[in-house]
């Protein structure tokens, strides 16, 4: 590993490579966090029978993937991302099999823990749009981050729209329909890791973190002042981490109830499966032209863009005809459009804030609030839907959003996050 700390021209290479490693993981992570955003509402609503339940799934599997963050934060602070990606996807394949194994037996309980296990593979797909960043520099942040997250679209697309093919297959092994999409999820996530643990090599991480303690070696001798710079600016981890907190939180709620609306205005799953294709797709696929923006515009700018963006798709959600396709479809890409927005725009100040020594771990703590937001989203979903209607909770989602506001203005009046 020596030979890429001594040289920057081996680090732009290590750099292009690990991009490509991380677009092939994205690409298998898509399409298996696709299974629990599609069908995972659905399923509770079946086999707990009632549609106050139907947010468990959403709440339990982001509750699952914050201790995946965690741990897979923790992991790839300490041995690097290598490891720590391959092992979260790991863990995500074995909770997919579980909630096959509990459909098929009708078991509640392995339901909830499995869920658990599988959220674990939803965090390891956001985290490893980290791995992309650590040779990045500070020009380069915004655009990695898109190249890792445009690449989840293609298998977040297939994902929702492979539901009605998974479900005869399921049938056909006899597997509940509605688990069949798991079973998608448990074979992309084991060969996600497989990916990373194989080809992953030199760890990206180290490598950087390495470089940079040459580089803090070589300032102390020639600039007492630059050696001594902290390796969190927490007014810039705090603004990244409460944009993408919101952004998140009202995503979920609104997403996790729309196939459970859609259900009662007599929607096919295969309508489902169209629009939650939309959605995903919008949440990933303009993220390079995300990228850009966000490193040419300014992240600030973006975070707003979220909020607005977020608040147009509570309000079209809101009034859309509940039998109207086409708004419905509006709704949900607007959505996926202020995540995106929120995501990309956060995750760049994440890493402006963060020096190596400290990155990996500060991120899987932030992307912890990431998933305890979702989770909070998901849960409460069902129950205002269940209390009021599809209607209060999206207007209430959009409002919501427009917290970014005074959190960027409050933010333009400190010191901008400073970058290595």
């Amino acid at each position: 590993m020596k030979q890429y700390v001594d040289s920057a021209e081996m680090q732009r290479q290590l750099y292009r490579k690990t991009l490509w490693i991380v677009v092939i993981s994205q690409i298998l992570g898509g399409a298996g966090l696709a299974a629990g955003v599609t069908v995972g509402a659905l399923l509770a609503e079946d086999m707990f029978g009632d549609a106050i339940f139907a947010g468990i799934p959403t709440a339990l599997f982001t509750l699952g993937s914050a201790g995946g963050a965690y741990a897979v934060g923790k992991i790839s602070q300490k041995f690097g991302r290598r490891p720590g990606l391959s092992a979260g996807f790991f863990v995500g394949a074995a909770g997919a099999v579980g909630v096959i194994l509990s459909a098929v037996a009708d078991n509640l309980p392995m339901l909830l823990i499995s869920l658990l296990f599988y959220g674990s593979g939803t965090a390891t797909n956001l985290l490893a749009r980290y791995a992309g960043t650590d040779l990045a520099s500070a020009k380069q942040r915004g655009k990695a981050i898109s190249i890792a997250m445009v690449s989840t679209t293609f298998g977040a697309f297939a994902g929702p729209n492979l539901v009605g093919a998974m479900g005869r297959f399921a049938e056909s092994i006899g597997v509940p329909a509605l688990a069949g999409p798991f079973i998608l999820a448990a074979a992309v996530y084991f060969l996600a890791s497989l990916v990373l643990f194989t080809f992953l090599r030199p760890d990206p991480l180290l490598v950087a973190q390495a470089a940079a303690v040459k580089k803090g070696q070589d300032d102390k001798s020639a600039n007492k002042q630059a050696a001594e710079l902290p390796v969190i600016n927490s007014r810039g981890v705090f603004l990244g981490a409460t944009v993408m907190v919101i952004t998140q939180l009202v995503m979920v709620a609104v997403m996790t109830m729309t196939p459970v609306h859609m259900g009662h205005h007599g929607h096919s799953l295969g309508a489902v499966g169209m629009v939650i294709s939309i959605h995903i797709t919008a949440m990933y696929l303009p993220s390079l032209l995300t990228g850009i923006l966000v490193d040419k515009v300014g992240r600030t700018a973006m975070a707003v863009a979220a909020g607005i963006t977020l608040l147009s798709a509570g309000i079209v959600a809101a009034f859309a005809p509940g039998s109207s396709l086409p708004m419905l479809v509006l709704a949900l890409a607007l959505l996926g459009l202020g995540w995106n927005f929120g995501l990309i725009s956060g995750t760049a100040l994440i890493v402006d804030s963060t020096l190596p020594e400290a990155r990996a771990k500060t991120q899987g703590t932030v992307d912890v609030l990431v998933a305890l937001s979702g989770a909070a989203g998901g849960m409460l979903s069902g129950m205002v839907v269940a209390g009021f209607s599809y209607t209060v909770l999206s207007l209430a989602g959009g409002f919501l959003a427009l917290l970014l506001i005074p959190v960027v203005v409050w933010s333009l009046g400190r010191n901008k996050p400073a970058a290595d």
